[in-house]
């Protein structure tokens, strides 16, 4: 793969990471690098523990998450991120477009082949 190849991926990434976050929250409340941890189990979409923390930030201030203190066994008190209701809407609105743009995409590339 070539640079702008790879440019192109990473792009693709960054616009789906928000919505891979929202459904991780949808499943339970989460901290930042136990996020970073199951979006690295899925290659196509690992992060870095510096990108999450501006990304649940802006998630916050947007309304779709809340976060509280808890303290840890092992450690530290960690900051966990749950959904809010506005955020399991914008998780369904998003869902929805993710697939409806992967579905139109899949069509015009698999009729290419």
């Amino acid at each position: 793969m070539n640079d702008e190849q790879e440019g192109w991926g990473s792009q693709l990434r960054k616009g789906v990471v928000e919505l891979a976050v929202l459904g991780l929250l949808a499943r339970e409340p989460m901290y930042g690098s136990q996020l970073v941890d199951e979006l690295s189990a899925r290659p196509e979409l690992a992060i870095t523990v510096g990108t999450i923390y501006p990304l649940v930030a802006r998630l916050a201030k947007a309304g779709l998450v809340t976060s509280t203190w808890q303290e840890s066994p092992v450690g530290p008190p960690r900051k966990y991120y749950k959904l809010t209701a506005s955020g399991a809407r914008a998780l369904a609105a998003m869902a929805q477009t993710f697939t409806a743009v992967a579905t139109a995409v899949r069509e015009i590339v698999e009729a290419a082949r």
